[in-house]
């Protein structure tokens, strides 16, 4: 005889104060979802408004400190909030960040593919720099790491320059 639906497990999906649906389960570095109740990592919130100066050096900190997933939050923030014009760039500089979480996690399929697509995005803007942003350090970074991926990289020891190499962040 199969055993029946748990009565003691709430099956109804996590919300946020507004009511979304929202996991509630605590995450680590690199944003695996953790057992209810574990230590995790603090989420990054969501909506912030940044300017983009302020965006950048925020995904910055977070790429140094081995936390692409959480750098990939921000960044989503700022391409939600930015002009139609400068969408593509963060977009895919958000791909980037994704890239290299799952590239961290071993995922090297979805690494590569996600690499590649986030350079193919901010190449376009590679003649203007917007911000700053070493367009062309980036998609060399994300190259180097394609060609390199065959397991999982340390996320921190491979986080990208986002605006260069000295004073960039």
């Amino acid at each position: 005889m199969a055993a029946g639906p748990d009565p003691t497990r709430d099956r109804r999906r996590d919300r946020d104060e507004q009511g979304r649906a929202r996991s509630a389960r605590p995450r680590d570095g690199l944003g695996r979802p953790l057992p209810y109740g574990a230590p995790g990592v603090a989420r990054q919130p969501e909506g912030v408004p940044r300017a983009p100066v302020a965006a950048l050096a925020e995904a910055q900190r977070l790429f140094d400190a081995g936390m692409p997933f959480h750098a990939h939050e921000v960044l989503e923030d700022a391409w939600k909030a930015a002009p139609e014009v400068e969408r593509g760039l963060w977009r895919g500089l958000a791909q980037l960040a994704v890239g290299l979480t799952h590239a961290a996690r071993g995922n090297v399929t979805g690494g590569r593919a996600l690499l590649d697509r986030g350079a193919a995005a901010i190449a376009p803007y590679a003649d203007t720099a917007p911000y700053g942003i070493d367009i062309t350090g980036l998609t060399v970074w994300a190259r180097e790491l394609t060609g390199r991926l065959g397991g999982p990289v340390p996320a921190a020891g491979s986080a990208p320059r986002l605006r260069g190499a000295r004073g960039g962040s």
